[in-house]
């Protein structure tokens, strides 16, 4: 009798789960790494579910669309995220994650401690603050073990760049590597050229099978010397459409185009999700 109403029980919430839309998934598909690159217009979030059951957010998007992305692609009573990335203090990173972290259990935040006096990131930090969340700085490279063969490294900034001011915010970008098994993803933030050079030079190890194109596909990032070190089978351009910005810019769409690279971009798309079994990468239908 008890069993019956168990199984009673649990259609009824997946149905009522379908009706409203909410995400419920299977043990099976939480045994792959999963990397939601969320369509929140002209901006980045990107939620990173592990085959451990952890949830990541790198980045929140420029307003509160990040919750109803979040509420689609995580399962309606998962409200826990345990890391949070700001890669950057700009409004279209930054915003939507002030909701984020009132509506969500979000157990320790990652931010490079840049000075911006920005009304938004104000808010942030104090949301920070209020809740005593635990937060760490990017303060060099740093590896993130995450489980057996499930790692994130940190791969800028190369030193602590906390209370230092930046002419431009996006060459202040943390930039990251997913690495499970034969697989990774490399993301960005709005990483510029300047940023692309140092990694370079300093012979980081930026081979990814997934890239993240750096500042939504502008013209002052993704150079031909990056992409060649990178050699991505996919880029994901996360951008708005006929956003005022021209991006992604044609220079940006030619250098992948010529080196056969799929491009993904959720202007087109909407949320792109890539699944993987840490063999293969494959676009979540």
């Amino acid at each position: 009798m008890e069993k019956k109403l168990f199984k009673i029980l649990g259609s009824l919430v997946l149905i009522v789960s379908l009706l409203l839309g909410f995400t419920v998934y299977s043990q099976k598909e939480r045994q792959n790494l999963e990397v939601d690159f969320l369509d929140v217009g002209q901006g980045d979030a990107i939620l990173i579910k592990t085959p451990y059951e952890q949830n990541i957010l790198i980045d929140g998007g420029p307003s509160n669309k990040i919750l109803s992305e979040l509420g689609r692609n995580l399962a309606f009573f998962d409200k826990n995220l345990d890391l949070v990335i700001l890669t950057h203090p700009h409004s279209d990173h930054v915003d939507g994650l002030i909701e984020v972290l009132r509506r969500y259990k979000v157990k320790k935040i990652l931010i490079t401690g840049v000075v911006h006096t920005s009304p938004d990131y104000e808010a942030f930090l104090q949301e920070i603050d209020k809740q005593k969340i635990e937060t760490e700085k990017a303060a060099g490279p740093k590896d993130i073990s995450l489980g057996n063969d499930l790692d994130l490294k940190i791969l800028y900034p190369f030193d602590d760049i906390s209370q230092k001011k930046f002419e431009d915010l996006n060459d202040s970008s943390i930039v990251a590597k997913l690495s499970y098994k034969q697989n990774s993803f490399l993301f960005t933030g709005d990483a510029g050229v300047i940023v692309e050079k140092d990694l370079i030079a300093n012979k980081v190890d930026l081979q990814a099978n997934v890239l993240k194109i750096g500042h939504h596909g502008s013209k002052y990032a993704t150079s031909q010397e990056f992409l060649d070190m990178v050699k991505p089978q996919d880029a994901v351009i996360s951008v708005g459409k006929n956003n005022d910005f021209g991006h992604p810019h044609l220079r940006t769409l030619d250098n992948l185009q010529k080196r056969q690279i799929e491009i993904l971009r959720t202007d087109y798309l909407g949320t792109i999700a890539l699944v993987s079994d840490g063999i293969d990468v494959k676009i979540k239908k």
